[in-house]
């Protein structure tokens, strides 16, 4: 009776020891959650932590501060749509056709030289995207904010893997940012309700919902894209602050406060949850700044140019317990390396069909080392018209471009010019170097082309019957006095 008994108790703290164990273990390889927020037309110096003495961003700057910033981020393109493309799929713009916003051929034809390559507006759901392979692997996702990559019949984010949306679809920006929205994807709040305001809102509540188990956070604001909207409560603290440069307007100053507001609150619900440790939160934007609105001193160019200005980003991944706070990185990187950097933070093995163009940044991330050397790359062959007051007849023409350490080649289809630089040296790229360097020049336009071949990669060689010289030259004379960008 006693050794059947002395059985029993063995027996019995056996089986606690094994359920013990087995919740050790649970936790131990427990998926972490996903936060990815995406700013809209936030330039590279557009935030405290990289520099700007105007804007003010403390729960950003407090992120940066967690985690990990890099000083050489960028877009996979110098606009909207094909960065979110790239992002959310891991391929360069011409495995999945999304070169720009709309229509490629934009601007008066008199003035195009070649015909552009047609662009493609939606994103076909045969392209794998990181909600889906997420999804696969037991993670609840959402889309909260800005789409652009589908409309009501094809493409939304429930088409591709995501299980809810609020707040996206085909358009690139918000009719306006104070309720009533005219959003069919987003329900009106009360008058004057702000949607910055409302996306955080609606942020917390997925985490809240899900904060037991694995998720995935898709946060693409619509800020700071225009219209330039803000509430005049924020407004006000920036009417008298002194400006630095081109950092000067307070509405747009004021949706960068109410952007980093939300973000400040989305942390703070994440350390209130005690789920910190297990969540990865990446902060970036989706390209250069507006000209418009904002300068990117020192970088040249803005939104929709292949100059630093337009493809150059701020970035930050924080992981509490992971990632060595206050680190700062030089290496290049870009949006295409998110998608097999999560899949191996999260212990994920990628369909073995997948094709993703970016390198998986663990290393850097979790050891703070490793150098890439290797090339980045952007395409757009395609036009976009100029800004006013900006001195180039276009704001962008067909091009491409390719950095590799500290050497960027950017080739011009119209009139088959390749500029290089060397941004350690040039970072504002002034110092044109194709001459001086030509030995240089043609490693990267070897890397270049080649690339190009490996992707299939359209180059517009067609001439625009439409073309008429003589208006193009008479109105390039007219701009003559104003600045470049």
């Amino acid at each position: 009776m006693k050794t059947r008994y002395f059985f029993s108790i063995i027996l019995l703290l056996g089986a606690i020891l094994l359920v013990a164990g087995c919740n050790s273990f649970h936790k131990k390889v427990k998926k972490p959650n996903i936060i990815l927020i995406l700013a809209d037309d936030l330039g590279w110096k557009d935030a405290g932590f990289m520099g700007s003495k105007y804007y003010e961003t403390p729960a950003l700057d407090a992120l940066a501060a967690s985690g990990m910033s890099f000083t050489n981020a960028y877009a996979n393109a110098a606009n909207c749509a094909p960065t979110r493309a790239c992002l959310l799929t891991g391929l360069y713009t011409p495995r999945h056709g999304i070169y720009t916003v709309n229509s490629s051929a934009r601007g008066k034809s008199a003035f195009r030289k070649l015909i552009p390559i047609e662009n493609t507006s939606i994103l076909d759901t045969s392209f794998v995207t990181i909600a889906e392979v997420l999804k696969a692997n037991g993670y609840t996702s959402s889309s909260i904010g800005k789409w652009h990559l589908g409309n009501d019949s094809i493409g939304l984010p429930q088409s591709q893997g995501f299980d809810e949306n609020i707040g996206g679809y085909h358009l690139g920006h918000p009719k306006s940012y104070f309720s009533p929205y005219e959003n069919p994807y987003l329900p009106d709040g009360q008058e004057g309700e702000y949607l910055t305001d409302r996306l955080t809102w609606e942020a917390i509540d997925f985490i809240e919902r899900n904060k037991d188990n694995p998720f995935f956070l898709y946060l693409p604001h619509y800020a700071v894209h225009t219209p330039i909207q803000a509430r005049d409560s924020i407004i006000e603290i920036f009417r008298n602050k002194e400006a630095d440069g081109k950092h000067c307007k307070p509405e747009y100053a004021a949706m960068i406060k109410s952007l980093d507001d939300g973000i400040g609150k989305l942390v703070k619900k994440i350390e209130e949850l005690e789920i910190s440790e297990n969540t990865i939160i990446i902060f970036m934007s989706d390209n250069g700044g507006l000209g418009l609105v904002t300068g990117m001193e020192p970088l040249r160019g803005s939104k929709g140019m292949l100059y630093e200005g337009g493809i150059r980003i701020p970035f930050i991944v924080s992981w509490a317990g992971k990632i060595k706070p206050s680190t700062i990185s030089d290496i290049p990187v870009a949006g295409t390396d998110l998608f097999p950097t999560i899949l191996k933070l999260a212990r994920i093995k990628p369909p073995k069909e997948l094709v993703m163009d970016g390198v998986n940044l663990k290393r850097i991330l979790l050891k703070g080392k490793e150098i890439l050397q290797r090339p980045l790359y952007w395409h757009f062959p395609a036009y976009l018209e100029r800004h006013k007051g900006i001195k180039g007849v276009w704001r962008s023409g067909p091009a491409s471009a390719v950095r590799i350490g500290d050497w960027k080649l950017i080739e011009f289809y119209e009139d088959s010019v390749i500029e290089l630089y060397n941004l350690k040296e040039d970072i504002g790229e002034t110092n044109d170097l194709s001459d001086k360097y030509p030995e240089k020049k043609d490693e990267l336009y070897k890397l270049l082309n080649d690339w190009r071949k490996e992707t299939n990669a359209p180059v517009p060689t067609e001439t625009n019957p439409e073309f008429d010289e003589l208006k193009y030259q008479e109105f390039k004379a007219k701009l003559s006095h104003l600045m470049t960008l």
